[in-house]
């Protein structure tokens, strides 16, 4: 969201990715899941994961793609910002993590707190993987949802 000369924040599309996480595994000579759980690119990935879905689950609802991140110079990033519709917003922090924390829910509280009355809704999601033993977390922080990828994913084709 540029505002001006002065302003250094932004809102811009999603940095481009192989959209086909399994074609990227391929390229960067993953080929199992122990090799990925152990993958510097793990983290990347997820996201790349993420978005897809995103921009899947927007495709198939007719609507236009549109999928953004946040980052101004003071690094406040928040991986991908969603419009809504009557002017609504939807933060997603993507973390490959298995335990979800309050210190992953920050950047977006940040964000929807410098938002204000600005918009009319906005939606806090933290998508993770799913832990190996315990129960899903269901709340990370006031406002804000944790979701399993496979709670995200299942969410977004309800919304069609």
């Amino acid at each position: 969201m540029r505002r001006g000369r002065g302003d250094s924040r932004r809102a811009c599309p999603a940095s481009g990715s192989v959209a086909d996480s399994g074609l990227a595994c391929h390229l960067l000579g993953i080929d199992t899941a122990a090799e990925l759980e152990k993958s510097p690119f793990l983290g990347t990935l997820f996201e790349g994961f993420i978005a897809s879905e995103l921009a899947k689950a927007q495709a198939n609802a007719g609507r236009r793609r549109e999928l953004y991140y946040f980052r101004d110079r003071a690094g406040l990033e928040v991986d991908f910002v969603v419009p809504g519709e009557g002017g609504g917003v939807r933060l997603v922090e993507a973390k490959a993590s298995r335990t979800v924390t309050p210190d992953m829910a920050a950047p977006m509280r940040r964000l929807a707190t410098a938002f204000g009355k600005r918009r009319r809704a906005v939606e806090m999601q933290v998508v993770y993987r799913p832990p190996r033993f315990l129960e899903p977390s269901r709340a990370v922080a006031p406002g804000v949802q944790a979701l399993t990828w496979q709670e995200f994913a299942g969410g977004l084709e309800a919304r069609r």
